[in-house]
């Protein structure tokens, strides 16, 4: 890809300061219109949508964690549009941009998930580290 131009469109989602935090349903709610614009680009074009962050944080959670990943994978939007507000603070704000992508990928399998929990201390502090590939 030396030469290759290749279009990136940037999306900030202010997950983390309040008081304008998107609620869970917003955030799929915006897959979903991100999907929709992807559908209605002209010219058959290949197009990946992306969101960083870690889930849970600073305190590892994995029950949520494993639960956010099996609705992934089970395609569960009414999850994803009520996730609870209490699992989406501070550091584990960005799980919003997980609940995006999940409204982006609408109807897509899961290809490749990963998970790990990533502790740093005996006091369970750490990152919740996903890594999932949908088709």
């Amino acid at each position: 890809m030396a030469n290759a131009e290749v279009p990136i469109v940037p999306v900030f989602l202010n997950a983390y300061y309040a008081p304008n935090q998107p609620t869970p349903g917003r955030c799929f709610a915006l897959g979903e219109a991100l999907a929709r614009a992807v559908a209605a680009f002209p010219g058959g074009m290949r197009v990946g949508i992306m969101a960083s962050g870690g889930l849970s944080h600073f305190v590892v959670d994995e029950a949520f964690d494993r639960v956010l990943l099996d609705a992934l994978r089970r395609k569960d939007a009414g999850f994803f549009r009520t996730a609870p507000l209490a699992k989406l603070q501070s550091g584990s704000s960005e799980i919003r941009n997980w609940i995006c992508v999940a409204g982006a990928a609408g109807g897509m399998d899961v290809a490749w998930s990963a998970y790990i929990p990533g502790y740093r201390t005996p006091a369970l502090t750490g990152t919740g580290l996903a890594f999932a590939s949908m088709r």
